[in-house]
């Protein structure tokens, strides 16, 4: 796994400036799947994979989901049914790319609207002996206001997206 805080001199793209540098996170995986299954496990079977422990109903958790289409919710719905909206989907364009609207903020609360979510651009493109690169950009972080710092750090680290493909990656080989 590649992981890494980078920063790109210049003003255009979709990062956020600071002090001269655009800074995203940004996750190069490999994965053993053709593209369209590497897509399908992320989208599809997000309740399979997605860390329980990140979630906001934990033990009470009854699905975590992504509805397939554009305006779609990323969500979690507990076994009483509340329902509670982590994002939107912004572009699906099924099997190569997903962006949502991240709403979940800095204090691990629900933001209010796209507005205030940074955008999580995830992208499957075919690799060498039929396997997929699969490319997560977690960017535009200052959408969220205060904290948005501390937050880029977060997911920079190990329980952050880290953790989190690193679930991916068994469920779609095979092995969670």
């Amino acid at each position: 796994m590649i992981f890494k805080l980078f920063g790109k001199k210049g003003s255009g793209g979709s990062g956020v400036e600071v002090g001269g540098t655009k800074e995203l996170l940004h996750l190069t995986q490999p994965v053993d799947a053709p593209v369209d299954r590497a897509f399908a496990v992320f989208v599809d079977e997000f309740d399979r994979w997605w860390p329980r422990d990140h979630t906001w109903g934990k033990d009470r958790l009854k699905t975590i989901g992504i509805e397939p289409r554009m305006g779609g919710a990323c969500y979690e719905e507990t076994q009483d049914g509340e329902r509670k909206v982590w994002g939107s989907v912004l572009a699906f364009d099924r099997p190569g790319h997903i962006v949502l609207a991240w709403q979940i903020g800095p204090d691990r609360g629900p933001e209010g609207s796209e507005a205030t979510a940074s955008r999580v651009d995830v992208r499957f493109s075919p690799a060498e002996d039929g396997k997929t690169n699969v490319l997560v950009v977690h960017r535009d972080f200052f959408r969220h206001g205060e904290g948005w710092e501390k937050y880029r750090e977060d997911m920079a680290a190990g329980k952050g997206w880290p953790t989190i493909i690193g679930h991916y990656v068994r469920a779609v080989e095979g092995e969670g």
